[in-house]
Parts: C-alpha cells; sequence; structure tokens
C-alpha cells in the first residue's frame, strides 16, 4: 500500500525546474563578454529534504496542500480495498496530525506522512486482543466451544483444520463437529483432515440437525475430558434466512463462548460487508482472514477490523496446516506500509 501512496504522491510534485536565466546565455556573436557573478551555493537549509519537501510542501504544510495529498490519499487508499469510512478516518488523523506541522530543518514530508499514516492504521487495529490459549486455560466449565461462520468458499473449513493442529502443538485437545451437514463433501473434508491431525470429527449423516451435531461434539468433549470443541457450520448468506436461523439455534444449544467470522481478504470490500452483516444477524467475536499471504493491498483487513469494532484473532498465510497465525498488528502495520511493497 505505502508504495503505491508514496508513487501517487510523488505525481503531485511540482517541477522543481526553473526556466533559463537569461543571463547564463551564451553572448551574441559581436556583443562584448561581460563577467558575471558565481552562482551562490545552494542553501544548506535545503540538503538532504528533497524535492517532494521543498517543492510542494515548503516549510510547513499549508491547507491547501494538504487537501491535494488526501485527495491523492483517498484515492489509492480506495484502490487498496480500504472502505470509504475507514479512508475518511485515516484522512482526518492525517489531517489533525500534519495541518500546520512545521518540518524539522531536512525533515522528509513522505516520512511525515507515513509516520502519521502508521499511527493512525495502528489505531484502527488496536481492538482488544483474544487470547485463545488463555482463555481456553481459563475456561470454568469445559469444554471450550468454538463456532466458525462465513460464507462458501473462504476457506472456513480448512482454517478449522489449522486451527485445531495449532491447540494440538501446544498441548490442547480439540473435537471438530462437523456442522455443515448440507455437503457430504463438508463432512467428508473435515474427516480427511481429522486423520491426518489425529483429531476425533464427530459427524452425522447428510441432512442431519447441525445443532444436534454440535450438541454432540460437546457431549462427547465434555464425556472424554476433551478441553475445546470446533464446530463448523454451512457456508451461508447473511440474506439466507433459515441458515441464519440455523446458526441461532446452534447458538442457543452449544451456548458458543467464542463465534469467529471466516473471511476470504482476497474478496476485497465483499469481506467488509459481510463481517458487517453477520455481526448484525448473528453476532461475532472476532475474525480469521485467510489467504492474507495473497493479499497485496491488505485494506480488507483494515476494515473489516474498523467496521466490525471486533479484534483479527488469525490470519491464513498459506496451505499448509503452519500456515497460520495469530494477529498482530505491528506486523499488519509494517506490511502495509514496506517500503518496495507492490500495493
Amino acid at each position: 500500500m505505502w508504495a503505491a501512496i508514496k508513487a501517487r504522491l510523488r505525481r503531485s510534485e511540482p517541477e522543481t525546474s526553473a526556466p533559463p536565466d537569461p543571463a547564463s546565455r551564451p553572448p551574441a556573436p559581436g556583443s562584448p563578454s561581460v563577467e558575471r557573478p558565481a552562482a551562490s551555493p545552494p542553501s544548506s537549509s535545503a540538503e538532504g529534504s528533497g524535492a517532494f519537501t521543498e517543492g510542494i510542501f515548503g516549510r510547513r504544510i499549508r491547507d491547501a496542500t494538504l487537501d491535494e495529498v488526501l485527495d491523492d490519499l483517498e484515492i489509492v487508499l480506495l484502490q487498496s480495498d480500504v472502505a470509504l469510512p475507514v479512508a475518511e478516518k485515516i484522512e482526518s488523523d492525517l489531517r489533525r496530525d500534519l495541518l500546520g506541522r512545521k518540518l524539522r530543518l531536512g525533515a522528509d514530508a513522505e516520512g511525515a506522512i507515513r509516520e502519521s499514516l502508521a499511527h493512525s492504521v495502528r489505531a484502527i487495529l488496536a481492538r482488544p486482543p483474544i487470547d485463545l490459549l488463555a482463555a481456553i486455560r481459563g475456561c470454568p466449565k469445559p469444554p471450550y466451544v468454538v463456532l466458525f461462520l462465513g460464507v462458501n468458499g473462504t476457506g472456513k473449513t480448512t482454517t478449522i483444520a489449522k486451527i485445531a493442529g495449532w491447540l494440538k502443538e501446544r498441548g490442547v485437545a480439540s473435537v471438530i463437529a462437523a456442522g455443515d451437514t448440507f455437503r457430504a463433501g463438508a463432512i467428508e473434508q473435515l474427516l480427511v483432515h481429522g486423520e491426518r491431525l489425529g483429531i476425533r470429527v464427530v459427524r452425522q449423516q447428510e441432512g442431519s440437525d447441525p445443532a444436534a451435531v454440535a450438541f454432540d461434539a460437546v457431549e462427547h468433549a465434555r464425556a472424554k475430558g476433551v478441553p475445546v470443541v470446533l464446530v463448523d457450520t454451512a457456508g451461508r448468506q447473511h440474506t439466507n434466512d433459515n441458515l441464519i436461523a440455523e446458526a441461532q439455534k446452534i447458538r442457543r444449544v452449544v451456548a458458543p463462548n467464542l463465534t469467529l467470522f471466516v473471511g476470504d481478504s482476497l474478496s476485497g470490500n465483499d469481506v467488509v460487508e459481510q463481517a458487517r452483516l453477520f455481526q448484525e444477524s448473528l453476532g461475532i467475536d472476532g475474525l480469521v482472514l485467510t489467504k492474507l499471504d495473497a493479499d497485496t493491498r491488505g485494506g480488507a483487513a483494515l476494515s473489516a477490523v474498523f467496521v466490525t469494532q471486533k479484534p483479527i484473532v488469525f490470519v491464513g498465510t498459506g496451505q499448509g496446516y503452519a500456515d497460520l497465525r495469530p494477529f498482530d498488528p505491528d506486523w499488519m502495520v509494517e506490511r502495509l506500509l514496506a517500503e518496495g511493497a507492490s500495493a
């Protein structure tokens, strides 16, 4: 994102070349030679500040200049899948931070903008984090139940397997409830994951009541002393009233300790709208964003947090079971504003 912003801002630089000085032209043939005074050396105050700083910014960031910068910034943010309300928040932060700010000698205006952007992005992402391990270990009445929601094709089932593997590596056993009973393929997919990971998958026949499957998984975990139940659900659109009602029934039956929305970061503003509507219709506690390794823009992650006011708990960074990491806001800020990034 930063590389695109910087490139856009640099296109706003004024021409720094001055028209040729008539005094510097060679004398016409036959005209008397006139000795010219030596050119003054460049002012030391301009050293190291760059054309961008000395050009459109000068010594102080002026309102008219900042308007131009913010216009360019908004274009890049929107192109980077940042939702309009989020872009407006960032622009407001930038204006507050930079308007009338006097730059130090040799200060780099690009650096000032980048610093302000980093501060604004970090503030948006800094939601109270969810420490899943601590929550599981502190659960007063195990098992700790995690319910997963999302639309079709976002990698929800694979994400559940990744989290089960992540927990197992940390000594925490789990059982998976195959609650997507609409698709036999979803049940089979979980069975394959469970066999590879050595994790029990509780299932019923295709077309069974998903709430009953979730209930069976919780009872199994309680009887066997398994501390965690991960409940898969059918991918659903927020507009499908039947599936929304079904998810609400699952919530009533198993009373999940944590409800996570799983979204595809590559779907841009679609994932933001999905997260918002799931939050309104069912209520979510946190976000898991998949395919973040392939998302060169990063605006969807930022926007989803801003719109739902919920933290990102995990991010998917590849196809393997190990390609899952707890979310770190500082890592995301560095990724978005990395020098040399393509977007």
